[in-house]
């Protein structure tokens, strides 16, 4: 079985990564902190302490011939994902992956309003994270086509499981839009999306882009009633878009302020994905089984 190599291995790499051991596959993992790095040593997963930030740290990268999944999130500000520039620089020619997997979101798409988006959609972020993962597609498919290295995209939205419930923000008393007045958004269950990266890399061609999502759009305000009622927390204050933005994080207030209605078909018919949590009701009722 050919090479696995997850760069950036938190909640979603530990999945895929813990999916191929499984297999019987060979996984590494390059990480940032030492004590994570012991922990998925202890799971048999090899890893590579290092520094995306640092480019003195990434060198001689163990990626030859392996599919790479690209995890690592962009560091915040700016409209450029300096990270992923340092990560290719760092492969050396001919030694690198034999194909990529990058994790980008659906906030390339901007806002959508209620029209349905297709991976034909054009791609017109207005906030600079959703800036960010747009510029990191566009260095990862630049370089694979000068190394003749497929390139698959998967842009992801918002994620959710057994450790992914907003915890901290229902029990800070963050408040959410009116439900009257929200926006769209769209979600995706842990494990449906562990099941999709490993498809990506089996059934995903050079260029293709999949929407990932569960195809059913609901909103914030949704969402984080039905994580209150299944963990039996107060349901949060609703606020008008005036109050809203007095009163939200800036990064809060990014995600309520773009709408979009995800189109799943690609992701399903390609790859051949059937999900297991279609819902958002059977996705929550899984995270109590889950833990």
């Amino acid at each position: 079985m050919t090479d696995i190599f997850i760069a950036g291995c938190g909640d979603i790499g530990r999945l895929v990564a813990l999916r191929y051991r499984e297999e019987g596959a060979s996984v590494a993992a390059l990480i940032r902190s030492p004590e994570k790095a012991a922990a998925l040593d202890a799971l048999g997963i090899r890893t590579v302490v290092a520094d995306l930030d640092d480019p003195s740290t990434l060198a001689g990268l163990t990626t030859a011939g392996a599919i790479l999944f690209y995890f690592a999130p962009p560091p915040g500000g700016g409209n450029l994902d300096p990270r992923v520039r340092n990560f290719c620089a760092a492969l050396a020619p001919g030694a690198g992956p034999g194909r990529v997997i990058y994790m980008s979101t659906s906030g390339v798409y901007g806002d959508c309003g209620d029209a349905v988006v297709t991976e034909e959609t054009p791609a017109i972020p207005q906030t600079a994270r959703g800036k960010r993962r747009l510029d990191a597609e566009s260095v990862f498919r630049e370089w694979g086509a000068v190394n003749k290295v497929p390139v698959v995209i998967l842009r992801v939205t918002g994620i959710y499981g057994p450790d992914r419930l907003p915890v901290s923000q229902l029990t800070s008393g963050q408040p959410v839009l009116d439900e009257r007045i929200a926006t769209l958004t769209n979600r995706i269950h842990a494990d449906d999306l562990t099941r999709v990266c490993l498809a990506a890399a089996e059934r995903g061609d050079d260029g293709d882009i999949f929407n990932v999502s569960d195809g059913h759009p609901g909103t914030m305000t949704e969402y984080f009633n039905a994580a209150a009622d299944f963990l039996g927390f107060p349901r949060p204050r609703q606020v008008s878009w005036e109050e809203a933005r007095q009163v939200m994080s800036p990064l809060m207030l990014s995600y309520v302020s773009e709408s979009r209605r995800m189109d799943n078909r690609k992701m399903l018919e390609k790859l051949g994905i059937t999900l297991r949590y279609p819902t958002l009701a059977e996705g929550i009722r899984a995270c109590g089984n889950e833990t």
